[in-house]
């Protein structure tokens, strides 16, 4: 038999030996059983992954001292009695506070968005598609109204966010004592019981009632109205009044300019009731929606300009308190009760919801 290389034979058994160092097989498969030099890398990751853990808590521990650093400084600036409790952070009733209880609002403000985006979606309309139609002076149109719709938006959110007056509750009374003793006052020589509120837990003013929706007796209350969410009472009664006069106005002023742009197509296009439905159904849909909401606004106006007149609030009037042989006794004369409704002076909140809770 022909010689083997002794070099080839050497090569052979180092490999066979090195097959047999570093791994065997099992009934699971292939095992490694000696360290190879890749099997250093895992510890190398290992202390890359320990650097970066100390680094993490490092920078953690850092931002936290930066966190309470900052904390710090800001109840220095606010001074000390920047954690005491507001009166409107803890007030019972149902009202929803913003910017530190300087804006008061009703509990549901679906109304009054879907009001607002009434009134900007016709002006928007109006402006982008009517407004191209107009021949002369179009500029001047559009301008006259967005003033209009500002003015609109400006009395709503103004009667939306004010308080209308709010009766300040007696918590400390007990119902049980109180709700047995009976008062009454006398006004222009007509006797007046008043209500015990076992809510508010206080003897109401007269003319006041406890508005179920807010949750609060209101001083001179109307009714509390859906489209702005907001209670109507003493204090923001003539502002509610110019709200409707305004819209009333925006509504009649897009509405004529629907309705001509509407007769030009019919009258100079040639096309009928279904051409304009197709060539401009936007100011259809937007006619139609005014025309309603002129016949509501004006509707509305109308009784309550009739409740300033004979001086009755819209809740009086409903459950008619001076009917028949009754004697309303705020009687003050025609001009007292347009002069009362429309020129009162702006009484001060009879609650400050951002003081401080003794």
């Amino acid at each position: 038999m022909a010689s083997i290389n002794p070099e080839l034979e050497t090569s052979a058994g180092e490999s066979r030996r090195e097959f047999e160092c570093s791994s065997t097989f099992t009934e699971s498969g292939f095992e490694k059983k000696c360290e190879s030099p890749e099997t250093k890398v895992p510890g190398k990751c290992r202390k890359v992954l320990v650097r970066i853990k100390e680094k993490l808590l490092l920078m953690k521990k850092t931002v936290e001292d930066r966190w309470a650093q900052l904390q710090l400084q800001l109840q220095h600036s606010c001074g000390p009695g920047s954690e005491r409790t507001k009166i409107y952070q803890i007030w019972p009733g149902k009202n929803v506070f913003f910017f530190g209880g300087r804006l008061i609002c009703g509990p549901d403000p679906r109304g009054l968005l879907l009001t607002t985006s009434s009134i900007i979606l016709s002006s928007w309309i109006f402006a982008v598609y009517i407004g191209d139609d107009l021949p002369n002076h179009s500029t001047l149109i559009i301008t006259f109204s967005l003033i209009l719709t500002l003015l609109v938006v400006g009395n709503m959110i103004f009667v939306s966010t004010m308080d209308p007056g709010i009766i300040p509750r007696n918590e400390q009374a007990c119902v049980d004592e109180v709700g047995t003793k009976k008062k009454s006052v006398k006004i222009n020589g007509v006797e007046l019981k008043l209500k015990f509120c076992r809510i508010c837990k206080i003897f109401r003013p007269p003319r006041s009632c406890h508005c179920a929706v807010c949750d609060n007796c209101v001083e001179k209350f109307d009714h509390h109205c859906p489209w702005i969410g907001q209670c109507i009472g003493l204090r923001n009664y003539r502002f509610y009044l110019l709200f409707m006069t305004s819209a009333l106005c925006f509504c009649i002023y897009i509405f004529a300019f629907c309705c001509r742009r509407i007769h030009r197509k019919l009258q100079h296009g040639g096309i009928g009731l279904l051409g304009v439905l197709k060539n401009c159904p936007e100011t259809l849909a937007l006619a139609s929606f005014l025309f309603a909401c002129i016949g509501f606004l004006g509707g509305l106006l109308s009784f309550h300009i009739y409740l300033v007149l004979i001086n009755q609030t819209a809740y009086e009037n409903f459950r008619q308190r001076y009917s028949g042989s009754r004697i309303n006794p705020f009687h003050k004369g025609l001009l007292g009760y347009v002069k009362e409704a429309l020129f009162p002076p702006l009484q001060a909140s009879r609650v400050d919801f951002r003081a401080d809770v003794v």
